[in-house]
């Protein structure tokens, strides 16, 4: 009886093994892919480039919706807001070090007031981010940057007359 139970092992365990290894190629794979989709916890990117941002409210199997965003940094901060409302300070965050508690103590909130609070944080972030990029944004060639709109009825002057 013994000798069967360790041939039985090793035969599971060889098809195990060669099940496992498939299944970690896949999730590596997914993973991978994942990564590149999704780079921060509870948000995706829609196919027109924005991202969004949505969190499951606890036992429920409703979702609250926190908004679209052109940044992943603003949809993952928008998450981070939502669920450390919802789970408190134990919360799994993206960016733990950005919390801010307005309160001494976490009220219980309503999903509204939830969905309120994280869209501001998000539009706010993405404002920042906005204008973060057009600070950084290079800066045009000056013998580029026209202040006036152009005439499109009138011939154009030569830019060495000096007003002949």
């Amino acid at each position: 009886m013994e000798g069967e139970f360790f041939t039985a092992t090793p035969t599971t365990t060889a098809t195990g093994t060669a099940a496992e290894k498939r299944k970690q190629r896949q999730q590596h794979h997914h993973h991978d892919h994942q990564q590149a989709e999704k780079p921060y916890r509870g948000i995706r990117r829609r196919k027109w480039g924005k991202w969004v941002a949505e969190i499951r409210e606890p036992n429920k199997r409703s979702r609250i919706w926190l908004g679209s965003y052109t940044t992943p940094i603003a949809a993952a901060r928008a998450y981070d807001t939502a669920v450390f409302y919802l789970r408190g300070p134990s919360a799994r965050l993206n960016f733990p070090e950005l919390v801010f508690q307005e309160d001494d103590e976490l009220r219980d909130l309503s999903a509204a007031s939830i969905r309120k609070k994280a869209t501001e944080v998000g539009a706010r972030v993405d404002a920042l981010q906005a204008s973060a990029a057009q600070l950084h944004a290079p800066e045009p060639n000056s013998s580029q940057v026209t202040t006036e709109k152009p005439d499109l009825n009138e011939y154009p002057k030569s830019e060495n007359s000096d007003g002949d």
